[in-house]
């Protein structure tokens, strides 16, 4: 299991039974382990054919799977954690909607509720690396090999805007490539927004294992919790 996975992974399952939240939870690989851990956990993605293959998963139906952002919560629901990962908060382009996703999760989280989500720290400027010389890698599957690679477009450092393309060459030689910018915000900017959703801040690293800011993956990992 990769570092970040194993790191939500126990923060979500940090309490037996806990009713956890997965906001953007793509294809529900991690909603379905912290399920497997006893959990109860709601999936929430607005992209549905993510949800699709969700749903097709073994063991989906332990699952509660909604469409949608974080509006789409019953207004009743509560939940002892609530996460973000894969950088999601990073495809929420627009600050107010991302305030506005960082409110929503405070409101419908337990008194003692705890958040926790990740960010490229643009610090790093990880965007320099998204070059098919650089990013390029092979995956083995078992027909054969395909080759995957992103390529920064255009960067705007003023409003941490960065458009990239995703690259796959598929093992029959077709080449799907997609597309989509992407928002940096630094660490400054995301605690006065996890503050101004009255959420106390436990603590940011760099890395899944603890590092420091400046000193990991180049990511900026929060903690969090509703006093």
């Amino acid at each position: 299991m990769r570092p970040d996975d194993e790191f939500f992974l126990t923060f979500a399952t940090r309490t037996p039974g806990a009713r956890v939240l997965d906001l953007g939870c793509g294809t529900g690989r991690l909603s379905l382990a912290i399920s497997g851990k006893g959990c109860s956990v709601v999936g929430i993605d607005p992209d549905l054919p993510s949800l699709a293959a969700a749903r097709a998963q073994p063991h989906a139906d332990h699952v509660s799977w909604v469409a949608g952002d974080s509006r789409a919560l019953e207004t009743t629901e509560r939940f002892d954690a609530a996460i973000m990962t894969s950088n999601v908060v990073q495809e929420i382009l627009d600050d107010t909607e991302l305030a506005r996703s960082f409110a929503d999760i405070a409101a419908h989280l337990v008194g003692g509720g705890r958040l926790a989500f990740d960010a490229r720290d643009p610090r790093a400027r990880g965007w320099e690396a998204w070059t098919k010389a650089r990013s390029s890698k092979v995956v083995h599957l078992p027909d054969g090999d395909s080759q995957h690679w992103y390529q920064t477009t255009r960067v705007d450092e003023q409003t941490g805007m960065v458009d990239f393309s995703s690259h796959e060459v598929t093992v029959d030689g077709v080449e799907h490539i997609s597309r989509g910018p992407i928002r940096f915000r630094s660490e400054d900017q995301l605690r006065a927004m996890v503050a101004g959703a009255g959420l106390a801040i436990d603590d940011v690293w760099g890395g899944f294992r603890g590092e420091a800011v400046g000193d990991g993956v180049g990511s900026l990992v929060f903690t969090a919790h509703r006093p």
